[in-house]
């Protein structure tokens, strides 16, 4: 096991029994039992007695874990926002999963997600890993959506021959037309365009052959 990080505030108690003791920390610590870690350093009695038993502790704060990147710059987005949310952090797979919660949740889905993408674009720049942002289940949602929309878009080149081009879209929302329309037999598709947005054209290989 692993031994805890002892702080330099460290100090000892003397009581009674342990209760009295750990209730001495708190009140000369500040701070509620949940916060610092102590340990039994002795158990003192007087001579052919035990009426005078005392316990002694060494107390100190627990060193709270450093936040991580994702986290600390976060906190601090939120700190300027007028947004009453909250979120969990989870890990899978090498990618950092940011849910996000609260009464405001809802602000965060409007105009197709934008401030929630726009927290995803910005935490990508400061973590090492890869950050997904997901509020009441908008990714999968919006993944169904869109491979809807796709195969929709792809039947009907099928069925008339001529291109299509869709809306503009960002690398996210690209990745799920490509997989959804390149696994139907004989349309293909291409990215057009510079930057963060593109647009997609949905094609027939009997036109290209042609």
């Amino acid at each position: 096991m692993e031994k805890e990080e002892k702080s330099n505030q460290e100090q000892e108690f003397k009581g009674k029994n342990l209760e009295d003791v750990i209730s001495q920390a708190e009140h000369v610590l500040k701070l509620p039992r949940s916060k610092f870690t102590y340990e039994v350093v002795t158990e003192k009695t007087k001579l052919f007695g035990i009426r005078g038993k005392k316990i002694v502790i060494r107390a100190w704060p627990k060193i709270e874990p450093k936040e991580e990147p994702v986290a600390q710059s976060l906190n601090k987005i939120l700190s300027f926002l007028p947004l009453d949310i909250n979120y969990k952090i989870k890990r899978k797979n090498d990618v950092i999963h940011i849910i996000f919660e609260g009464p405001d949740k809802n602000l965060l889905l409007r105009k197709d997600g934008a401030l929630l993408m726009a927290f995803q674009h910005i935490l990508n720049k400061v973590s090492p890993q890869k950050v997904q942002a997901d509020c009441d289940f908008y990714r999968e949602k919006k993944e169904r959506r869109i491979k809807e929309y796709a195969q929709h878009m792809a039947n009907q080149v099928h069925e008339t021959g001529k291109d299509e081009i869709l809306d503009m879209m960002n690398p996210y929302e690209r990745r799920i037309v490509h997989i959804t329309v390149n696994q139907i037999p004989g349309i293909t598709t291409e990215s057009i365009g510079d930057g963060f947005l593109k647009q997609i054209k949905i094609s027939s290989l009997k036109n290209e052959a042609a």
